[in-house]
């Protein structure tokens, strides 16, 4: 793997991401389900912070309002210094093509595309092609400069998500959002993906990830733990048994 840094869109050293009181209502009336309730979280510049918590315990919607996919009932989302909380859908997709980066367990690769085609597709479809320069070196800095023209199908789970990771990096993001990002890798492949995700916070890169695996938290800064919509506990510079023991408790209480 390269030791070459990161280039994350700029920002200072505060906050750069913030959901204060946060509410996310599905329904109405007696059938409402109450997704995430009051949760209050705030991102600092260059940190990573994991989200856990038993299945339907809101992860995915704190994902999804934190990076404009959805909007919250009441509260409010602030993404580097801009309230997006009332934002209109057409600001909410400026603000998802230009300035945050997203990377899922599945890869989302498009097979007829090559590498550096993926990599390229999230500012062609932004009317800003990339110089072929600019790819290949989004690629070398996920150790993948000699595999550009390969197709996914000619990669490795692991090496599809240093692709998804490129292509998320390219536009240099505020924030990165994982969802589930090491799920459907083996434990080695994981464990670069991992590293490389912890050089990107040296660099200056926020990173917000979903993950059900305690040894994917235990890489992050901290870990924040979500049980019926609330945010109930949190734990900074925890290892993997720490935070699987707190994920016992949360599930035997439900």
């Amino acid at each position: 793997m390269t030791t070459t840094a990161f280039e994350p869109a700029p920002a200072g050293t505060g906050t750069a991401l913030s959901l204060t009181g946060a509410t996310r209502i599905y329904g109405a009336g007696e059938t409402g389900v109450i997704a995430l309730r009051d949760v209050s979280l705030e991102l600092r510049q260059s940190s990573w912070t994991a989200v856990m918590g038993p299945s339907g315990s809101g992860k995915s919607t704190l994902l999804q309002v934190a990076a404009g996919l959805d909007r919250v009932d009441s509260g409010r989302v602030v993404l580097g210094g801009t309230d997006i909380t009332h934002a209109s859908d057409q600001e909410r997709t400026e603000l998802r093509r230009e300035r945050i980066g997203f990377v899922f367990q599945n890869f989302n690769l498009i097979g007829a595309l090559t590498a550096e085609q993926n990599v390229a597709l999230p500012l062609e479809l932004a009317g800003r092609p990339p110089g072929r320069d600019t790819v290949r070196q989004a690629l070398a800095l996920v150790g993948l400069g000699e595999r550009a023209t390969h197709r996914p199908r000619e990669l490795s789970g692991g090496q599809q998500q240093r692709v998804a990771i490129a292509r998320a990096m390219i536009t240099r993001p505020q924030v990165l959002f994982a969802d589930e990002p090491t799920g459907a890798l083996d434990s080695a492949a994981a464990r670069v993906v991992l590293e490389l995700m912890r050089e990107m916070t040296r660099s200056g890169q926020t990173i917000l990830m979903v993950t059900h695996d305690p040894a994917a938290a235990a890489a992050a800064d901290e870990t924040v733990f979500l049980r019926d919509g609330q945010l109930i506990d949190r734990v900074a510079g925890a290892d993997a048994t720490t935070i699987a023991s707190r994920l016992v408790v949360l599930e035997a209480r439900r």
